[in-house]
C-alpha cells in the first residue's frame, strides 16, 4: 500500500507546490484571488445592484452578516438540475446547512468553484501529511459520517469527504471505511451501534477524520458501555486478541486500533478540552487540529512544518478588522494581535463577517499563521451581566477541573441564572458552584446583577451523560451530528425542553 500512498503524494504535489509559492508571495496570491472573486461579483445581480464595474469599486461592497444576504439567497432560476441566485453567476449545486448548535441555522450556497476551494485545501493538507506526517502504510481512513435524520435534507453534506470533487473521492474510495448501511440509518442508537461495529472490525485503521472531538468521545463511551453486546456480535468477525481487549475495563483504545496514527478534529477554542482528552486516550497518535474550517469556506490549514495554521490564501480573500475597527490586509497583520475575520469566497459571499476571532501566532514563509480564538460576538446578557466568552473561558480555567473533558456555561431564562455543565469533576456541584459564582462576580456587571437579585446563584450539573444528551437534542432539532459544537459560553438561554431533559437526567425521580 505504501507505493500507492507515494503515488497519491505525487498526484497532489503540484497543488501543494503552488500553495507553497503562494505562502512565499502572499500579497500576490491575495491579489489574484481577489481579482477572480471580483470578476464573479461583476457578473452577478448583486454586483450590478452595488454598481461594481471593476476591482476599484471594492469599497462599494458592504461588510455583511448572514441576515444581510438572506434576500439575495432566493433562487432567481429554478431548474431540475440547478438553481441560480443573485449573489453569483455560477449555478448553485445545493444549499448546505451550518450546524445550528451555537446560533441560528444558516443555508450556505455551494457552487462548483467553492467546492474546488475545499478540494484544494484537502490536497495541500493530505500532501503535507504524506511528506511530513506519520509513516502511513495502510492508508485506511474513517471520514466522519452523520446519520440522515431528514430525507428532505439528503443533498446536504453528510461526511467529511463530501466537500471534495468527484475524481478525488473516487481515488480515495479504496481507502475509505464507509459502511454502506450507515447511509440509510436515521436512528441515532442504531447508527452508533453499526458505526461501533464497523470501527471495531477495522484493524488496519490509520486515520480518523471527524469534526467535533465529542463525536468520537461519545462513540468510545458507547463501546465501553456495551462491551458484552458488541463482543457477542463480533464473534468470528475479529481476532481473539481484539475480543479480549474489548472485554477490559477501561478498554485500551490504542491497542484496539494499534495501526491508528492520526486523528483529525477541531482542537481550538471550545473544542480544545475535548481534543486534549483524545490525546490522553491515544498518547501515541497525532491528534491534529483541522484549523479554521467552516461551512462557509476553508480558512486555515494545519501544516506540520509551519507548526501552526496557514490561511488558504489562494482560494479565499481575507480582510481583518482590529479592535479600533480598522480594516487590514493579510500582509499587514502583527504577531500577537487579535482580529475579527472578514472573508470573500468563490461561492457568492463577499466581505462576509463570519463571526470568528483570530490571533497571529507567528509567520511561516512570508505568511502569518492564524489561531482561532472563538466567536467575537459571543456575549451572554440575560439581565445586563454581559458575560463574554473570553472572560468565561478564563473563569472556567481558574476552576481547576483537571479531570473534566467537557464544560459549557449556559444561561437559563426562568429564573435568570447560569448552569455549568460538566462531564466529570472531583469536587461536589455545590463547591464548584460557589467558586464559579465568586469568580464570575469579578465582572462588575455580573456582580451588580447578583447583588440586585436579578440573577440567581449558578447551578452545576455533573454527569458523563451530558454531552450525549446535548448531541441528541441538537440532532432532533435539525443539526448534523458530526458538526455539532458545544460552546464554552452559550449566548442563548436553554430551551424549556432541553432544560427539562437535563433536569430529568440529573435528578431522576
Amino acid at each position: 500500500m505504501r507505493p500507492i500512498i507515494q503515488l497519491f503524494g505525487k498526484i497532489l504535489a503540484p497543488n501543494a507546490q503552488r500553495f507553497q509559492q503562494a505562502l512565499k508571495r502572499p500579497e500576490l496570491a491575495q491579489k489574484l484571488v481577489h481579482r477572480e472573486i471580483v470578476a464573479r461579483l461583476i457578473k452577478s445581480a448583486y454586483g450590478r445592484a452595488l454598481g461594481i464595474n471593476s476591482i476599484k469599486d471594492w469599497w462599494r461592497v458592504p461588510l455583511v452578516d448572514y441576515e444581510d444576504i438572506i434576500p439575495w439567497l432566493k433562487p432567481t432560476v429554478q431548474h431540475h438540475k440547478y438553481q441560480q441566485i443573485s449573489l453569483t453567476p455560477e449555478p448553485i449545486l445545493f444549499f448546505e446547512k451550518t450546524s445550528g448548535s451555537s446560533g441560528a441555522m444558516k443555508l450556505i450556497p455551494y457552487t462548483q468553484s467553492l467546492r474546488r476551494s475545499f478540494n484544494q485545501m484537502f490536497c495541500v493538507w493530505a500532501y503535507d501529511l504524506i511528506v511530513n506526517g506519520p509513516d502511513f502504510s495502510t492508508g485506511k481512513i474513517y471520514a466522519c459520517i452523520s446519520p440522515r435524520l431528514n430525507e428532505a435534507d439528503s443533498q446536504n453534506l453528510q461526511n467529511d469527504l463530501d466537500y471534495l470533487d468527484g475524481w478525488l473521492r473516487f481515488f480515495l474510495r479504496p481507502w475509505l471505511l464507509l459502511p454502506e448501511q450507515l447511509n440509510n440509518l436515521n436512528n441515532i442508537p442504531a447508527f452508533k451501534h453499526q458505526l461501533a461495529l464497523a470501527l471495531l472490525k477495522a484493524e488496519a485503521l490509520e486515520i480518523i477524520s471527524i469534526w467535533s472531538p465529542t463525536f468520537l468521545q461519545i462513540l468510545l463511551k458507547y463501546i465501553q458501555e456495551n462491551q458484552q453486546l458488541l463482543q457477542a456480535e463480533l464473534q468470528q468477525r475479529i481476532s481473539l486478541n481484539r475480543l479480549k481487549l474489548l472485554s477490559e475495563s477501561p478498554i485500551p483504545w490504542q491497542q484496539i486500533w494499534s495501526s491508528l496514527k492520526l486523528i483529525s478534529c477541531w482542537d481550538s477554542a471550545n473544542a480544545a478540552v475535548q481534543a486534549q482528552g483524545l490525546r490522553s486516550q491515544f498518547p501515541g497518535v497525532l491528534v491534529q487540529g483541522k484549523g479554521l474550517l467552516a461551512t462557509e469556506a476553508p480558512m486555515t490549514i494545519p501544516l506540520i512544518k509551519a507548526r501552526g495554521y496557514v490561511p488558504v490564501l489562494d482560494e479565499v480573500f481575507f480582510e481583518f478588522e482590529d479592535n479600533q475597527g480598522v480594516l487590514l490586509s493579510l500582509t499587514e497583520l502583527t504577531i500577537g494581535q487579535e482580529y475579527r475575520l472578514i472573508l470573500s469566497q468563490k461561492g457568492g459571499l463577499y466581505r462576509y463577517r463570519i463571526g470568528d476571532c483570530v490571533r497571529v501566532t507567528h509567520y511561516y514563509q512570508n505568511t502569518p499563521c492564524l489561531e482561532f480564538l472563538g466567536r467575537y460576538q459571543s456575549l451572554s446578557d440575560l439581565v445586563g451581566e454581559k458575560l463574554s466568552e473570553t472572560f468565561v473561558n478564563n473563569a472556567l480555567t481558574r476552576l481547576n477541573l483537571p479531570s473534566t473533558n467537557f464544560k459549557s456555561l449556559v444561561p437559563v431564562a426562568a429564573p435568570p441564572h447560569y448552569l455549568l455543565l460538566l462531564d466529570r469533576a472531583e469536587e461536589t456541584p455545590a463547591m464548584i458552584a460557589q467558586k464559579l459564582d465568586s469568580i464570575l462576580s469579578e465582572s462588575y456587571h455580573y456582580r451588580r446583577a447578583r447583588g440586585l437579585g436579578q440573577l440567581e446563584p449558578p447551578e452545576v450539573f455533573i454527569s458523563p451523560q451530558i454531552p450525549e444528551l446535548l448531541v441528541s437534542y441538537h440532532i432532533r432539532t435539525g443539526s448534523i451530528w458530526g458538526g455539532i459544537k458545544h460552546p464554552m459560553l452559550a449566548t442563548s438561554p436553554l430551551s424549556t425542553q432541553l432544560l427539562r431533559e437535563l433536569r430529568k437526567m440529573y435528578n431522576p425521580e
